[in-house]
């Protein structure tokens, strides 16, 4: 084989290459986009035996890298305790440990109807991502699925800092 030959070969190789790198970037880097719809019953954990005063409802829409996240409050009754909205951004995905990083960067808070109290969580959860979108402007979440079964589009999933395990329907 001829220098030329050789030297085309080369030339063929590293383009190839290239392509496969450029490939590999485009897949990963590209954000991921899902939607959850979960629920959770909520204990008041002060008082030993009571049962769940509340119902917790929680969407979670990601798309294009945008997150925008619903925590919905409700009691036995169906009468709306009060509703945490959040918008922000996916940081990053690792699908290994099937965990979601989402930056937080606007809230707005509803309270239920009137007379109606909130919950602890909605309070937990309302002054720490307020204290933190104050400090800093931004409030860190984290969604970690804990268990999955593809075959009934259905989730466990952890939401962090709230600490809340939530079922989830895998909407796609």
């Amino acid at each position: 084989m001829t220098r030329k030959g050789l030297w085309i070969i080369n030339i063929v190789i590293l383009l190839c290459l290239i392509g496969c790198v450029g490939m590999i970037y485009s897949l990963t880097s590209k954000p991921a986009n899902f939607m959850l719809s979960c629920s959770s019953e909520l204990f008041n954990h002060g008082v030993a035996g009571a049962d769940s005063d509340h119902y917790l409802l929680v969407d979670l829409v990601s798309k294009d890298g945008l997150a925008q996240i619903n925590y919905r409050y409700y009691d036995l009754e169906g009468n709306s305790a009060g509703t945490l909205a959040m918008t922000g951004k996916v940081n990053k995905v690792d699908t290994e440990r099937q965990m979601f990083d989402i930056s937080v960067t606007t809230k707005q808070e509803y309270t239920g109807e009137k007379g109606q109290g909130t919950p602890e969580h909605f309070e937990y959860l309302s002054y720490i991502s307020g204290l933190n979108l104050n400090q800093s402007g931004m409030h860190s979440l984290s969604v970690q699925v804990l268990e999955r079964d593809e075959t009934k589009d259905y989730a466990v999933v952890l939401f962090q800092p709230s600490n809340t395990v939530c079922g989830c329907r895998l909407v796609h």
